[in-house]
């Protein structure tokens, strides 16, 4: 049985995988701002899960992370997927800032207290949920791209600081396409997946301890075109 933490449960992602890694067995602990969505999560395993309810834009979520590890009596891995995005036409500072907060300050405050944690206690599993939109800048939602951009480089440099210190700290940066989850906005999606297939595909690369997974696997394809296109295409469309 592996303990199992995943920030940002409520709905989505990441609730799917509280319920593939609880209903195998695991124990999980899990996250949220809403105390109501976390119990009824609690109330479907209620031996498997394990519930802390905070922001992780407080100033106290390492505290309350702190907390849920004591309930937990430890910790194996840690999911960060609690994530903020949304369209911003108009460049809206409102929307660019509490992208910023969630998914850059919040995130680095808990991926690294948990990076530091595992390589005290002699090692672990670590993973975040960027996304597709972390390969270029996105004329739609440019805090967003930046965002999750911050989050898969600073994960590949955790990935190399660990291997090249020998620490027994596995990084995994999973990029998820479209997802019809309530942070999937705009008319032109395609390849959505189901919560649930993605969640399966999630636990899956991080079972073979992937560094870097496209979610759902054919979003390999938009990853690569994306990054190889010149500049003067993908200004024109992104």
């Amino acid at each position: 049985m592996k303990k199992i933490i995943i920030i940002g449960a409520t709905s989505g992602i990441g609730r799917e995988l509280a319920r593939i890694y609880a209903g195998e067995g695991h124990l999980v602990g899990v996250t949220g701002r809403r105390h109501d969505l976390l119990y009824s999560l609690q109330l479907e395993f209620p031996n498997h899960i394990v519930t802390e309810c905070f922001d992780v834009t407080s100033p106290k979520s390492i505290a309350h992370l702190q907390s849920l590890i004591e309930k937990m009596e430890g910790l194996d891995m840690l999911i960060y997927n609690a994530g903020y995005g949304d369209v911003s036409d108009v460049l809206d500072w409102k929307i660019d800032r509490e992208t910023v907060d969630v998914n850059v300050n919040g995130f680095i405050a808990i991926t690294h207290y948990a990076f530091q944690y595992f390589v005290l206690h002699g090692g672990g599993q670590l993973a975040t949920t960027s996304s597709i939109a972390s390969i270029r800048g996105n004329s739609h939602a440019p805090a967003y791209s930046a965002s999750k951009a911050f989050q898969s480089i600073y994960f590949e440099g955790l990935y190399m600081k660990a291997k090249k210190a020998g620490w027994p700290v596995h990084i995994s940066d999973i990029q998820p396409g479209f997802v019809d989850t309530r942070m999937a906005k705009g008319e032109k999606r395609f390849w959505v997946s189901s919560p649930e297939k993605a969640a399966r595909q999630i636990v899956e690369a991080l079972r073979k301890r992937k560094w870097r997974a496209y979610i759902t696997r054919r979003w390999w394809l938009v990853a690569k075109l994306a990054k190889w296109m010149p500049g003067s295409v993908y200004h024109r469309i992104g």
